[in-house]
């Protein structure tokens, strides 16, 4: 199934191809500060696909913090978080906002709230690789450029 949305502006879009339908998708909404700042409900499918486009790259914020393996991905313009992204041993791979598709209310399940907190960074870039979904950015961006010393996801 094909999904799309992005952030409110317009200059991110998000393309999804998931392997389940909307309502059978296992979500999440960990207990970091970001994502309960963000009120999240992300979605990964290692069977799907995500695509990740900006118009204008300049207007993409890459956030890192705590353990710094992922960039979560935010509008410069009008401020909507629409995903993260991580390169892994499995190469690039990303976890989706659901809260950032046009048909987010299609996800019905009630997000789980793990918490990795703890979590070594071997075993959080292998959790990634195993579970996060493969994606592409365009166009490619180079380092972060943001950072703060929060605990992540």
């Amino acid at each position: 199934m094909l999904h799309s949305g992005g952030c409110h502006c317009g200059n991110i879009t998000v393309q999804l191809r998931l392997s389940q339908s909307p309502e059978t998708m296992p979500l999440r909404s960990c207990s970091c500060s970001f994502c309960r700042a963000h009120g999240t409900r992300t979605l990964s499918d290692r069977d799907g696909l995500a695509e990740i486009i900006a118009a204008d790259p300049s207007l993409v914020e890459r956030y890192r913090f705590g353990s710094r393996t992922a960039d979560y991905l935010l509008c410069r313009r009008c401020g909507v978080y629409v995903g993260a992204v991580c390169e892994t041993s499995s190469g690039m791979r990303a976890v989706i906002n659901v809260n950032c598709l046009d048909d987010r209310a299609a996800f019905t399940q009630a997000p789980a709230a793990p918490n990795y907190d703890g979590e070594a960074t071997d075993a959080r870039l292998d959790r990634r690789a195993t579970n996060w979904m493969p994606v592409t950015v365009l166009p490619s961006q180079s380092a972060p450029q943001s950072a703060s010393s929060a605990t992540p996801p």
